[in-house]
Order: C-alpha cells, then structure tokens, then sequence
C-alpha cells in the first residue's frame, strides 16, 4: 500500500527504482550486542550488499561471518577499508571507538552510520562532522527513537503550531534494576558514562528533537553511584554484573537551558528505587503540551480544555525502528535523500550529555559553547 499523498503509481515506480538499482556496499565495524540488529535490518534490504566486518574477537567476528554470510573478516578496520573499499560503514563498537572508526571511514570515502552517543565527547563530533563535510559523504547517528511513531506524531503537532513557545520539557530514562551484565556500559572509560550517555540519550534527543531542537547554552547536574560497584544478590532480570570494574554512575539527574529561554530537565538511572521502569518525556508550552507514552496533545479548544491522542500510529517495536533508521541511511547514501538524524543532531545532544556530567565534577552550572 502506497504512504499518504503518493501515487499507488509513482510508489510502485520507486520501489522498482530500489529494488532493480544498484546496491549499497556496507561494512561493519563491531559486531557484538547490537551489531546483530544491524546486520539482520541491513541483510533484509533488496539494496544493500553486506560485503565485510571487522571485530578484535576473531570467534566472535567468525560466528557473525558465518551467520551473514560474509568472507571477508578483518581485525584491522584500516586494512577493511582498503581492501575492501564499502560505500557505506555501520559503526557499531563501545562508545570509545565510535570517532575513530567513523573518521577513518569516512576519510575512506564511505558513508558512515554510527551507534549513539555520537562519540565521547562534541569534540569528536565535531572532527566527525568536519570529515563528512570534507570528504562529501552523510553521516547519520542511530537515534532509533526518532522514528519513532509518537515522535512523529508530537513532531507534526508542533508543526502544526499546537505547543507555541515551549517553556519546559522533563525526560525520565529510568530503570528500577538493570545494569547490563554484558559488553562494557560499566566501563566509563570506554563507554564516557553510565545511565545518561547510554539510555537517557535516547529520551533526551527525542524531546530535543521535538522542541524544534533549540541551541543548548549551559548545564547543571549531579551523578551518584551507589549499588553498581557493590556485589548484589537481589533478584533481577540482569544479574550478576561485573562490579569490579564498574566505575560509571547509578543515576544521573540534569537540567540544560537553551538559547531561547527553554529548561529541559533529564533523570535516567540503570539502578534506583521506583515503583517501576519509566521511558517518557512531558512538555510544557504557551499554547498546549504533550506526553510521549502515552502520546497525547493537551491543549485548549472551544473554550475547553482538551486532550487528544491518535486512534493509530504504527509499528513502535525495536525491529521497526532500525528498519525506520537504517532505511533512512541507506535512502541517503543512495538515493539523496534527507538524514532525520545526521551528524549535526548527534553533536547538540553530546554537548548537553557533557554540559550535564562536567557539572557534576565541577559541582556547579556550566556553559555550553
């Protein structure tokens, strides 16, 4: 079936177009815990050819070799890229890796997709940004949750005027008990953080991208650590974390101000005492507010005030949104068509993630430049 306002004809010609052109040639760059995600999406589309990955664990890298259906397996991402030469690299390493892999691809000549956070810090982002614009290649950042259909819908809200000004908006990524008991998210050094840059980035760029995503100018906020380098034996769904080397936070709570008088104030935890998991973001403006689960407009009408919500929005599950995500990187490097989430996102969301954590060293409110 054809989307709203396009042809049965000209879609039907499109799909065509993509299914009968040429096809994508993409590398991975990672190829544990999410990478799975990535690699099923990707092997799914008609127009790309998965043509090589690279991982530092050979066993590892064999199995998905093996899996996919790829021969060639590197443990050296710069020899892939000159061997191998992909248009298009998916990064999917522990945040640490994520600037050098994206430059080096992209300094390759491929289009480059990499994991959130961007990179550890909006340094990185930026020289990943400058190597996109010098190298004439698109640079997107996996913020699934952009795609997300109540995203979307409270994005066409504000484009419709429904909010006005927003005054204040409060995002919760927040977990009563899951700390990963895999890869390296206890690992600060490798991964810049804990519960924000991992979860709460999610949560944050969504709103951000609904507030219209004004320019973030100072930060304030504090992180506490107190269950995730403890051994534990209280039940749950993620026992068994490696406590001994745990050295991120447990919870993390924010505020950023913006350039136009907006207060966004963001909670995310891996570990804390609430009655349950909270995913969510409410907003306050002039003229009306939302909420995004459930996804709801609270605004006043006919002298009334009044609150709606959509009877259908779509596919919200996990395998939809990379579907959404990597089917827009793919239709960009492609095709030309617009990124919702290029490298510019990726970059005003690190620097709030900094602003909030070197305010917690600092133990005041500091700028964001």
């Amino acid at each position: 079936m054809a989307p709203s306002g396009v042809s049965t004809e000209s879609f039907a010609t499109e799909k065509a177009v993509r299914h009968e052109g040429r096809k994508l040639r993409v590398a991975l760059i990672g190829v544990g815990g999410i990478s799975d995600q990535h690699f099923r999406t990707l092997a799914a589309f008609p127009d790309v050819e998965l043509v090589a990955a690279c991982d530092l664990r050979q066993s590892r890298l064999a199995a998905a070799g093996e899996k996919y259906g790829i021969s060639r397996l590197y443990t050296d991402w710069k020899k892939m890229l000159r061997e191998v030469k992909p248009e298009g690299v998916d990064v999917c390493t522990p945040n640490g890796q994520h600037a050098p892999a994206t430059i080096d691809s992209l300094n390759g000549g491929a289009h480059v997709m990499t994991e959130k956070p961007m990179a550890m810090t909006p340094r990185e982002c930026q020289r990943m940004i400058d190597a996109a614009r010098k190298n004439g290649r698109k640079l997107a950042v996996g913020f699934q949750y952009r795609f997300h259909p109540s995203t979307r819908f409270l994005a066409a809200a504000r484009d419709e005027g429904e909010f006005g000004r927003v005054m204040f908006v409060k995002c919760q990524a927040l977990r009563r008990r899951g700390i990963p008991n895999w890869g390296v998210f206890g690992q600060k050094e490798r991964q810049g953080g804990g519960p924000m840059i991992d979860i709460g980035v999610h949560v944050l760029e969504m709103a951000h991208y609904v507030m219209g995503s004004p320019r973030p100018v100072a930060a304030s906020g504090n992180i506490w650590t107190y269950m995730g380098n403890k051994p534990s034996s209280v039940a749950s769904a993620w026992p068994n974390w490696d406590h001994k080397t745990y050295t991120v936070e447990d919870l993390a709570i924010g505020q950023v101000r913006f350039e136009n008088g907006a207060i966004l104030q963001i909670e995310a935890s891996f570990v804390a005492h609430i009655e349950k998991d909270v995913w969510n973001f409410t907003l306050m403006g002039e003229k009306g507010g939302c909420t995004w689960d459930p996804p709801a407009v609270f605004t006043d009408r006919a002298d009334h005030m009044t609150n709606y919500s959509p009877t259908f929005t779509g596919d919200g599950s996990f395998d939809a949104l990379f579907v959404a995500k990597l089917r827009n990187w793919v239709d960009a490097c492609l095709y030309n068509k617009p990124l919702l989430a290029p490298g510019e996102a990726g970059l005003a969301v690190q620097k709030m993630l900094d602003g909030v954590y070197r305010s917690a060293a600092a133990g005041r409110e500091v700028k964001i430049s």
